[in-house]
């Protein structure tokens, strides 16, 4: 059920966002200029963050086996996380009453207070977070390595810089991959990566991630198809426990 609704959200997580954005501003002019009308959004409002927050939190156990095909990047990518949309919306919700409370203080003489000044940073990370959540930041499997990428940065590890050799298989429900380099010298870093020696699993099954970055360490000549739609049931048909297909809620 959860899955379901997992899915259900990354398809629309636009919209998702999109509805909370206007929300979050019509809150916050209604506790600005028309206190009343705020205080009949603020209950309907509170039991909404609250079911976003639930459902972001039970979201983050869904860690599908599959990726997204890309390609017109051309890449695999793993799919966009719902649990991202759903906690940037729960947030933003709560954080626009701040706002909109900050709008009468600004005109006063010493509107920077140390509340103030704390309310816009949490406003800023908010703000992260939905950026984040818009764009659908994750890992791409590419012709030429694997990509990280988020807000701030990124790291792209070319297949060269993998061991050929298989290293233990990441726990079902391990926080991160973490990466071996055999040649680190050819590892490139972007701005702030999110991590340098690892990939994050928050919205993949883990082994699956790690199965199929060794299948094309160990097989090159496969690389240069990535992103189309036969190399990817290739893929999966090739995967250890694997039968071709896109299987959501599948595990290796």
């Amino acid at each position: 059920m959860i899955g379901k609704v997992s899915d259900a959200t990354v398809r629309h997580q636009h919209s998702v966002l999109i509805l909370s954005v206007l929300l979050a501003v019509g809150n916050a002019a209604a506790t600005a200029f028309v206190p009343s009308l705020a205080q009949l959004l603020f209950l309907p409002l509170v039991v909404l963050a609250l079911v976003l927050l639930v459902l972001g939190l039970l979201s983050l156990q869904n860690r599908p086996a599959y990726f997204e095909v890309q390609p017109q990047i051309p890449a695999f990518g793993t799919p966009a996380p719902a649990w991202r949309a759903c906690l940037a919306a729960c947030f933003l919700l709560p954080a626009s009453a701040e706002v909109g409370a900050l709008i009468p203080s600004s005109k006063q003489d010493n509107p920077w207070t140390t509340d103030s000044i704390l309310d816009i940073s949490w406003l800023l990370l908010i703000a992260l977070l939905l950026a984040e959540a818009w764009r659908g930041y994750g890992v791409q499997l590419r012709p030429h390595g694997v990509q990280q990428s988020w807000i701030l940065g990124s790291l792209t590890v070319p297949w060269e810089a993998l061991p050929v050799a298989q290293t233990t298989l990441p726990a079902e429900r391990a926080a991160a991959l973490w990466l071996a380099y055999a040649e680190p010298e050819l590892v490139r870093r972007r701005g702030i990566p999110w991590r340098r020696h690892a990939l994050r699993t928050d919205n993949v099954d883990p082994r699956f991630l790690a199965a199929a970055i060794h299948h094309y360490v160990r097989h090159p000549d496969h690389r240069a198809a990535i992103g189309s739609h036969a190399e990817y049931q290739r893929l999966l048909a090739a995967l250890p426990g694997r039968h071709g297909g896109n299987q959501p809620n599948g595990n290796l």
